[in-house]
């Protein structure tokens, strides 16, 4: 079965949910090292998207006038912002 790729909103959001948790008193500290572990991979998931982001918006700034896209491309409903990849 496939996984449905993760829009970098539910990734933050997840996240949150993580911090919340280890610091919660009652999460052992077995359970908080997983969840810590979790927590960097989503972080690192994160960057990974800010940075493609942040290129893609300097390539398109950077682009002679002629050759950027008067109209902005049709986005897919539900789809993520960029590939986990």
């Amino acid at each position: 079965m496939s996984q449905k790729k993760q829009t970098i909103e539910e990734l933050i959001s997840r996240l949150e949910d993580v911090t919340r948790e280890i610091e919660n008193p009652d999460t052992g500290v077995e359970h908080s090292i997983k969840l810590y572990e979790e927590g960097l991979r989503i972080a690192r998931q994160c960057k990974k998207r800010l940075e493609g982001a942040r290129q893609t918006m300097e390539t398109i700034t950077s682009a002679p006038p002629e050759k950027q896209k008067t109209e902005p491309p049709a986005r897919p409903a539900a789809s993520p912002l960029f590939d986990q990849g």
